[in-house]
């Protein structure tokens, strides 16, 4: 999942649960609409993705680099504090918004297009919830 600054989900794709995430790195930045922002022509990239240790591959940074996004990523291997807590917490908060909903904390279609589509609602009465509470 992919996240703005606010928390709000901007990209979800669902994979096994035999699959590494790191695999879905870049076909979910593909998936992210143009970010609105100052005038002029919206960014079709974010500037920055931070990320944990499970996406600490050599192989995606130099990827994310030519893609003009800089990566800030945790070192796998070295001990915790490099500081990304402070804008990691944004992610870990929009999947306990997602887990709010009993059907998405557990598992329980068989089907794919299922439990996609339950996730797409869900993130749709996140940003509803969200834009009720800015007004």
């Amino acid at each position: 999942m992919i996240v703005d600054r606010h928390g709000t989900p901007l990209a979800v794709t669902l994979t096994g649960g035999n699959r590494h995430d790191v695999t879905q790195l870049l076909p979910l930045l593909d998936a992210v609409p143009p970010i609105r922002g100052l005038r002029g022509r919206p960014r079709r990239k974010p500037r920055r993705l931070y990320a944990d240790r499970g996406y600490d591959f050599d192989k995606y940074r130099r990827l994310l680099w030519k893609r003009g996004i800089k990566p800030l990523i945790a070192r796998r291997g070295v001990a915790h504090g490099s500081g990304l807590g402070k804008v990691r917490w944004v992610v870990e908060r929009a999947f306990a918004w997602l887990h709010q909903f009993k059907r998405l904390r557990t598992r329980y279609e068989r089907r794919a297009d299922l439990h996609q589509g339950l996730l797409e609602l869900a993130c749709s009465l996140i940003c509803l919830r969200r834009l009720r509470s800015s007004s």
